[in-house]
């Protein structure tokens, strides 16, 4: 941190990143808040970087190097397709381990989306996608991640699907408290993205292995209806063992567009309970910045306004 006025401006005022997080604000009051400790720690979701990988620019491999070397972020948060054939392979899952290890970053978690439909109403198909979620439980307890993120998912009434859930949440949640590894749903699309039903859910399953992960804008529930992301986030908070930072576009003042982060970020101070595991992951979606560039603005804007609010 810099010690003096002088290396502050030296340091942030001659850039356009210092400018956007100095507007508003006196450089005093900045340089005070920089020296507060967070209430979390900020952790880099893989999917921030989906086009990346997807072109075959970056591999899952060399992702935890590139959080830490070009973001300074030494926490990370795994997408299983972009390893899904490796979910087994204690070779390439020990070389991963052995990397994070020698740079110091912590692997967090692994948000899985390929291992079926937990909330499907066939019991057959259910238990099947239950027991396919099984290796991805495993590899995250070999490489020190403290939960797996899945989806609730099937085709239904919201009651039928509620019933459906609890029944494949609760058999994945009992092996993941075998493990000792968080099973955590986030608000993903459809029914989860209500804050209501989910904690509905959550109370039903009533397994401490069992959480939630609030994403800041997934609240779509159809096509034309949204949840109330500020309500949802409250409700999910009380179960939750990590957040998503969700961000798409910023404005002059480093603002994200359409999302109060100050409000949400307030809300999980006040509502996060002693399951948070304190990592709030920045997920870049956006397409007018890189996938660089968004990232980084997500991680000066957490800087700033948890500094702020901390």
């Amino acid at each position: 941190m810099p010690s003096t006025r002088r290396e502050f401006l030296k340091q942030f005022g001659t850039t356009s990143a210092g400018v956007s997080l100095l507007h508003g604000w006196s450089i005093e009051s900045v340089m005070a808040a920089s020296a507060r400790k967070m209430f979390f720690d900020i952790s880099l979701a893989e999917w921030s970087l989906h086009r990346t990988l997807q072109a075959g620019k970056l591999t899952n491999m060399e992702f935890p190097a590139k959080a830490k070397t070009d973001f300074g972020i030494t926490a990370v948060e795994y997408v299983d397709q972009f390893f899904k054939d490796k979910a087994k392979d204690q070779t390439y899952l020990s070389e991963l381990k052995k990397r994070t290890a020698d740079l110091g970053v912590r692997n967090v978690l692994i948000m899985v989306d390929t291992a079926g439909p937990l909330a499907d109403l066939d019991d057959t198909k259910r238990k099947q996608a239950v027991e396919s979620h099984y290796p991805w439980i495993d590899a995250a307890t070999f490489l020190g991640c403290h939960s797996i993120r899945v989806n609730l998912r099937g085709k239904g009434s919201a009651d039928e699907i509620a019933i459906s859930s609890i029944d494949g949440l609760g058999r994945l949640a009992e092996y993941g408290r075998k493990a000792g590894i968080g099973v955590i749903v986030e608000n993903h699309g459809g029914y989860s993205s209500d804050g209501k039903w989910l904690s509905r859910v959550m109370k039903e399953v009533n397994n401490p292995y069992a959480g939630t992960l609030p994403d800041f804008d997934n609240f779509k529930l159809t096509d034309s209806d949204v949840y109330d992301r500020y309500l949802g986030v409250q409700e999910m908070m009380p179960f939750a063992k990590g957040v998503s930072a969700k961000s798409r576009d910023f404005d002059e003042q480093g603002n994200e567009v359409t999302i109060n982060y100050e409000r949400l970020l307030q809300i999980v101070k006040k509502e996060k309970t002693s399951a948070f595991k304190g990592y709030i992951g920045i997920e870049y979606s956006g397409n007018r910045l890189s996938e660089d560039e968004g990232i980084r603005a997500t991680k000066r804007l957490l800087d700033r306004v948890g500094q702020q609010i901390s």
